[in-house]
């Protein structure tokens, strides 16, 4: 009798179908079969239309917003492929949502990335990916493997090609948390690197109290994860052009975009915005210029699914 072939299968949910789309085109193959619909009561239903008996199974999903619905979905096909004897789960979450949930700040805070954790690996999932996690300790939440991809090489490459690192220029952390993010892409691009100093006195509100570094004169990179309601980032354009920047430009990996972020963007004094497609977004005005992450994902995936580093995509 002949053994069937241990395939790879690719599935997305609703969450950002177009990114799992080039994914798979970059790795050349096709989505598999899967639909996530709903009931008329709003459950998730979802239907698996092939066989993964066997099969090593990568799910891309972001757990963007409406978080706890793409969460929900994603939930569903962990346990779908599951029980349909899939012989490996992993999860491509390219924005890990609850990730700035990582520690209780105050008494009686949940910890809710690691209750999603938990909630995935109860699942059935084997592997998790994701791209620039907010907390990288939020790794030692899972009792599975867990690759943090970082995005600043596909940042940088775009940089470059823009002609925007051919000035004097500076690589920007908006905040201490940020450092080693911002101090990889200085040192991709071989650049010097400042920091703001600055406080929170409530949730989604920032205040720059000092900038580290020297900015005068200089095109400014803001590098930053996540980007919800811009209200930091606009304040760090802001505070950085009243420093003497000549220009200020920013790189985001996760655009949530959230409570007239956009708008708030476009009449800021950054210059350009550099996001990822890690979060879906349309008919987003000309200052917004989108940096793919599908062939940073294809060739993870490709790598572990040949066990092969994945380290190596992002030495220098």
């Amino acid at each position: 009798m002949q053994i069937a072939k241990n395939e790879m299968k690719i599935f997305s949910g609703n969450a950002n179908r177009e990114l799992a789309i080039k994914v798979s085109e970059y790795i050349g193959t096709r989505l598999a079969d899967c639909e996530v619909g709903r009931f008329a009561d709003g459950e998730i239903n979802v239907k698996i239309g092939e066989t993964v008996r066997g099969h090593d199974t990568f799910i891309i999903q972001p757990t963007c917003p409406p978080v706890n619905e793409n969460l929900m979905e994603l939930l569903i096909m962990i346990d779908a492929l599951k029980r349909a004897s899939a012989n490996s789960i992993a999860v491509v979450i390219p924005y890990y949502g609850y990730a700035r949930q990582d520690r209780k700040a105050k008494g009686r805070d949940p910890i809710t990335a690691k209750l999603v954790a938990n909630l995935l690996t109860v699942a059935g999932a084997t592997r998790v990916m994701t791209v620039d996690l907010h907390s990288e300790q939020i790794q030692g939440f899972f009792d599975i493997p867990l690759d943090n991809l970082w995005s600043f090489p596909i940042f940088a490459k775009k940089l470059k090609e823009d002609k925007i690192v051919d000035d004097d220029y500076v690589i920007v952390s908006p905040d201490v948390g940020g450092v080693k993010r911002a101090r990889q892409f200085a040192e991709r691009l071989g650049g010097p690197l400042a920091i703001l100093d600055k406080r929170r006195p409530n949730d989604n509100v920032a205040e720059i109290l000092n900038i580290i570094g020297e900015v005068e004169g200089k095109t400014a990179i803001i590098v930053d994860d996540i980007a919800d309601t811009a209200r930091s980032l606009v304040n760090a354009a802001k505070a950085i052009k009243e420093k003497g920047a000549k220009r200020v430009i920013a790189c985001i990996t996760h655009p949530v975009l959230s409570d007239g972020a956009i708008e708030r963007i476009q009449n800021s004094e950054i210059e350009k915005i550099y996001i990822s497609d890690s979060i879906s977004h349309s008919n987003l005005p000309d200052k917004f210029s989108v940096v793919s992450l599908a062939p940073l994902l294809g060739e993870a995936i490709v790598r572990v699914r040949k066990n092969l580093s994945i380290s190596i995509l992002f030495r220098q």
